[in-house]
């Protein structure tokens, strides 16, 4: 993709937003944060399905959609989620505009990782008969 092209397309996520918004009753709801430059993302995970809310610049809203829409439209498994490296989404995203802001550009994919394990540590400990409400004090 030439730099117009994926200009635009950024632009074009970051104005019409895919799956934002939360997911009733998520397995995990991860907030996620760029102190740096003040963006906000929560990603929201239930039954492989993704949705997200977040505010800030253009790069990291925009990444957050593309991130949802990936994972919603191939159905990406945790495994797949967690082996994705941050050198291939800034590719994805364009160099050209992710290595000037790499926060930025790997907000919604760090705090996507963070879900899945939350979903997987909190499903372990079901399995160990321990309820994971009781582990986070409440």
């Amino acid at each position: 993709m030439d730099r117009e092209t994926r200009l635009a397309w950024l632009v074009d996520h970051y104005r019409r937003p895919r799956h934002k918004g939360t997911l009733a009753d998520a397995d995990a709801r991860v907030p996620g944060g760029n102190p740096g430059c003040g963006d906000l993302i929560t990603m929201y995970l239930k039954d492989g399905a993704v949705a997200w809310e977040g505010t800030g610049c253009t790069l990291s809203q925009a990444a957050a959609s593309i991130l949802a829409e990936r994972v919603n439209r191939e159905h990406t498994s945790f495994e797949e989620i967690l082996a994705i490296t941050p050198e291939v989404w800034m590719d994805l995203l364009g160099r050209e505009f992710a290595d000037a802001r790499p926060q930025c550009a790997l907000l919604a994919l760090g705090t996507l990782k963070i879900a899945v394990k939350t979903v997987e540590m909190n499903r372990k400990l079901r399995e160990a008969g321990v309820d994971p409400a009781m582990v986070r004090g409440g």
